[in-house]
């Protein structure tokens, strides 16, 4: 009988081994796929190199969104603030529908030696709260240029 409470014990040990070493193995090479941004403070603080892609995330400051077709492409500008640091974004391409002033983004690309961000992806946060519209009337965000 002891030796089937050993044999039990040992089974059990070896078995919450390998599962702690499986949870191990899973948590380092998730840690490479967990995508994180920085703020443009933190990234200031940091000293991101220029061309070392990163992601920032901040608030679209507000009158700072243009667009413009310069050399055939189709850039657009903007400024991420956290409210203490701002940084220019020039983003190509397609504006996403739900970025506006004020409302949060997060951009992934590299700093530029004149100190823009070139975003290669752009991201338009939005809030979890969900407002119903009233009858008959227009979305907010279906009636902003």
């Amino acid at each position: 009988m002891l030796e089937r409470l050993g044999a039990r014990r040992v089974l059990l040990i070896a078995a919450l081994g390998v599962a702690v070493l499986v949870g191990a193995l899973a948590a380092t090479n998730l840690q490479s796929q967990a995508v994180y941004y920085l703020t443009p403070s933190e990234a200031k603080a940091q000293g991101v190199a220029v061309g070392h892609t990163v992601r920032l995330g901040g608030l679209v400051k507000a009158g700072s969104m243009s667009s413009a077709d310069l050399r055939g492409a189709n850039d657009f500008r903007f400024v991420i603030t956290d409210g203490t640091v701002d940084v220019q974004i020039v983003a190509t391409g397609a504006i996403p529908g739900l970025l506006r002033e004020g409302a949060g983004a997060v951009v992934e690309g590299a700093f530029v030696a004149d100190g823009t961000f070139h975003a290669t992806q752009v991201i338009a946060k939005h809030d979890e709260v969900y407002t119903a519209p009233k009858t008959g009337a227009t979305p907010a965000h279906r009636t902003a240029p």
